[in-house]
């Protein structure tokens, strides 16, 4: 991929928009509001070229009407992710593979599960591994499990690593900043920590046969225009390389941050009219 710092604006809304999970979490939802998420998915240019975004994320009681609107619009690759053990983090880890479970059947293709993290807080680390190895399993093969970390309620680096290198040893997919349901979301500081332990894990394969399982990072929470987008796209390629740099290992949570994307690429943002950088 060419260095995303290179790229002109419009590249780099394009390169964004594609990252999208789409994100519709206020539990007063109505079908009408998934209707129109689902036609947010997709941006059609003069010339009918479209993006569509990696996925939408939505409640699990939604996966089947927004399947079949996605399907109808022939939107078969945008993916639909949903949340368990969600906004809390509780520590009951039967309740977690149950709803996980039940997503699944529902027609999750990501489950993006919230860790135990007041557990891990006040030192226990056996419930959070348990309880995403066991989410894990539940998923079965094909289904993505993206952990959500809650990093603005871990109150050290070091709280942050550990729910990272925990994450991953019980198999996350992706690691998750933020359920954006507290005051601090994702911070390019936790997504530099969260990072390095991707990286670590990464480097494991170096003396292994075989290469180590991929683990994607999403940062959500906070994320409004391109700028703040690309802060994390360049973290990402910095630290991981520039192959990290697509759907299947980095997302972008967040919904506000499209009508931004979109006014870059019609050329009607005012960075663009004054000049651009």
């Amino acid at each position: 991929m060419t260095d995303v710092a290179t790229m002109t604006r419009q590249q780099q809304a394009r390169l964004a928009f594609s990252l999208l999970d789409l994100t519709s979490l206020t539990d007063i939802e109505t079908s009408a509001d998934i209707e129109d998420l689902c036609a947010k998915a997709e941006w059609r240019d003069a010339d009918g070229n479209t993006i569509h975004a990696a996925a939408l994320c939505i409640f699990p009681r939604f996966l089947p009407l927004a399947r079949r609107i996605l399907d109808d619009k022939g939107l078969y690759h945008v993916r639909l992710a949903t949340v368990t053990n969600f906004p809390h983090g509780g520590s009951d880890i039967n309740i977690a593979v149950k709803e996980t479970l039940a997503s699944v059947a529902y027609g999750a293709d990501e489950v993006d599960v919230v860790l135990p993290y007041k557990a891990l807080i006040s030192g226990d680390t056996d419930t959070p591994l348990r309880l995403v190895q066991a989410c894990k399993a539940a998923c079965g093969n094909g289904v993505f499990l993206k952990v959500i970390l809650e990093t603005g309620e871990l109150s050290t680096p070091e709280l942050i690593a550990q729910a990272s290198a925990i994450a991953i040893a019980g198999g996350a997919d992706f690691i998750k900043t933020s359920t954006g349901k507290v005051t601090t979301n994702a911070t390019p500081e936790a997504a530099d920590i969260m990072l390095r332990a991707i990286a670590e894990h990464r480097a494991k394969g170096t003396n292994q046969a075989a290469p180590v399982r991929p683990v994607g990072f999403k940062p959500a929470g906070g994320i409004r225009t391109l700028e703040d987008a690309m802060t994390y796209i360049k973290a990402v390629q910095s630290t991981l390389g520039p192959d990290a740099v697509q759907p299947s290992l980095l997302r972008l949570g967040a919904s506000s941050v499209r009508t931004n994307l979109v006014s870059v690429l019609e050329g009607t943002d005012e960075v663009t009219q004054s000049g651009g950088y």
